[in-house]
Order: structure tokens, then sequence, then C-alpha cells
């Protein structure tokens, strides 16, 4: 209900606090806390990301020049570059993982209807993982070459509705591959990954988890071909084999037979994949791993549009905090957008939001002069999704 209540407030609606509640009792955040408990912390946050803050100062300034109103937003304590400076380093950053965690199972339940690029009832991951480059000097815990430092984020996104399912934050030199280890799949899912994950002892562990992958093939990968599938050159399709993998090591690693596709594409690349699933027709795998390419949206959209590449502070907390606070404001709008049945690009919410928080209308009447066909008007340029 509206109320009069500030445009963020009403965004913030959307969140379950009782469960934000939960999990900062769980992990003690606001031990010994006397003002700017975890709520306010996650508030000044998340207006920061909502509204494209540069830094502590820039944030402080913002909030103080509406002090007035930061009581009906929720923000109890008093707000000071030193106050969020201290929660980034010391508020257990498992505290927004996990509110992100329950946010995420909202908004995949909400988009589970979505369309998919193939006609698949299953549900179609794609992985994949994003570097941010840091300062040495500045992050010596995130190391990743002699002179640079970085993080990544390595993500497992759900391809209806682009929602982020998994994030694993790690320093930059953990390999891509390695990311499987900390998986549970999901039996009767598709996997969707580049060929930086072709490992086959970590493919034949999805393999027998009934989980189903489609990856793309490294150049000097050796096998036995035991059949082929007739297939339609018209198409593009230049094979459909089923084959065993011959070097030692691989086969010990995947001992089963794996199908191989050889497709080019409309600028004349050979692409080859490589995937454990036979029923699928040939095209529908090669589709499948184009959409793949939605998780390269998703890492350029969160990094132009939320503010993960600057960071508040310097610790390996602090970076969590901000990456999960991030994500959540992230979901949380995807939430507002579903609720509300809005017909706007993610993008074109944020905008409105960024320049509109302590404004006092409602929520659909924000949105209702918007034509639903904007988002056709918008730079050609301009990434967009959801």
């Amino acid at each position: 209900m509206f109320a009069g209540k500030l445009i963020l407030a009403q965004v913030m609606e959307y969140a379950p606090w009782h469960t934000f509640r939960r999990i900062v009792e769980k992990h003690r955040g606001d031990f010994n806390v006397r003002s700017f408990n975890c709520l306010d912390h996650f508030l000044c946050m998340a207006f920061a990301q909502l509204t494209y803050r540069e830094s502590l100062r820039d944030i402080e300034a913002c909030l103080r020049a509406q002090s007035a109103k930061l009581y009906h937003l929720g923000i109890r304590g008093k707000v000071s570059r030193s106050a969020i400076a201290d929660a980034n380093e010391g508020r257990d950053w498992r505290i927004y993982f996990e509110f992100a965690q329950a946010l995420i199972c909202i908004a995949r339940k909400l988009y589970a209807q979505e369309p998919l690029a193939v006609d698949l009832t299953e549900t179609v991951y794609a992985l994949d993982s994003t570097t941010v480059d840091l300062c040495l000097a500045l992050f010596p815990w995130a190391e990743f070459r002699k002179a640079k430092a970085a993080v990544k984020l390595h993500t497992l996104l759900d391809l209806r509705g682009a929602i982020p399912t998994f994030i694993h934050i790690s320093d930059g030199k953990m390999h891509d591959v390695n990311v499987l280890d900390l998986l549970t799949p999901e039996s009767g899912a598709f996997y969707v990954m580049d060929r930086g994950y072709l490992d086959c002892a970590h493919l034949y562990s999805l393999h027998q988890a009934g989980s189903f992958f489609v990856t793309r093939v490294k150049s000097n990968s050796k096998f036995r071909r035991v059949y082929s599938n007739p297939v339609d050159r018209s198409t593009r399709l230049m094979c459909d084999q089923l084959i065993e993998l011959v070097i030692f090591y691989s086969h010990q690693g995947y001992p089963q037979r794996l199908r191989r596709i050889r497709y080019t594409d409309p600028e004349g690349r050979r692409l080859i994949f490589l995937t454990n699933n036979t029923a699928l027709p040939a095209l529908t795998i090669c589709e499948l791993y184009k959409s793949r390419w939605q998780v390269e949206l998703f890492f350029k959209w969160i990094k132009q549009h939320l503010r993960i590449k600057r960071f508040f502070g310097t610790s390996q907390n602090a970076v969590k905090t901000q990456v999960w606070i991030a994500v959540t404001t992230y979901v949380l709008v995807a939430i507002v957008k579903k609720r509300l049945n809005l017909d706007l690009s993610l993008h074109s919410i944020l905008q409105i939001l960024s320049v509109t928080p302590f404004e006092k209308t409602s929520l659909i009447q924000l949105f209702a002069n918007m034509a639903s066909d904007q988002n056709n008007d918008d730079n050609s340029n301009q990434l967009f999704l959801l």
C-alpha cells in the first residue's frame, strides 16, 4: 500500500525482512552494536547501488542531505563514512550472502514460466566467470599476477529470467574448472559452459548426478568415432557423432560415450560441441550453447549499472559484502519488475529509481507514464537484461 511512502521504501517492501532479521540474529550481526545496525548498513549500501554513488563520502553527503526522510526509509542510525566503512570491514559478509539467496529463491519462482531461447521444460544454466581488476597494493589478498590483483565472480545463471543462482567470489588465480567442485548438480538440468570447464572427471560427476552439459571441444582433444547420425547439411550441421575418448587419463575421467556435434555458423566459423545428451536434436544443442551468451550480457550489465568495479573497502569482507549487496539489489529490482508486471527493461527501471528515491509517489504511478515501447527508443548500443 502506498500511503505516502518514499519510492525507495516501497521498493524495499518487496524484500523478506523477517528472513533478514533471522539471518542477522544467526550470525550475531548486531551484537554489541549501539547504532547503525545491519539494516542501516544494508539500506545505505543498497541506496549506493541504486543511485550510482561512487564513494563513502558520496553516500554520506547524499543521505545527510535527506536526513529528515531517513527515518521513513528505515535508517535509524547516524549515517557517516566511518560507520559505513566499519560495517563493511566488520559485519559478516555471509549475512548479505544468505539474504541474497533468499531473494534469489523468490525471483526464480516468479520467473519460472519465462520462455527460453529453445523449447525446453528443463532448467538451463549458463556457467562462466568474470574478472574485476584491482590494485595489488590495496588488495594484497587478491593476488592475480606479479603486479596485479583481481577478484573473480564465478556465476551460475538461470536462463529463465537471467537470475544468478550461484556466485562464488575468489581471487584471480582460481581456475574456472575448480568451481565445479562447489556446485550441487541438479538432476535433469542443463549446464552450458565454454571449453574452460572441459575437465573429464568433473563432467562425469555431472553425468552421474543425472545432469546434462553442453560445452566446446578443445583443439587437442583425441577421440574415436563410434557411430555417426545422419544430418541435413543444409542446416549447417556437419556431423553428429557418438565418440569415445582415447587418451588414457581422459578415458579414465569420462569412461562413457559422448556426443560430438560439428556446426558451421552463418559467419563461416566451425564450432564443435560436446554433450552427454543423446535425445535432443543436434540443432537444439547448438541453440543451447548460443544461449550461453546471456551470462556474458549479465556480466557486462552489472559492471555497467551496479557498483562492483570500484569498492568502498579494501578487505576481503568489504569486497564480498559490496558484491552480495549489489546482487541483492539486482534481484530485488527484478522482483519489483515482475510483481508490478512492468513492461520496461531493468536498465530503465534503475534509471527511474536512481533519480526518485525520496519522492512520495506510488511505484505503479511512477512507471505508468512510461510507454511500453520505450525500450526501442534507447541507445542501440545499450545492453539490456530482463
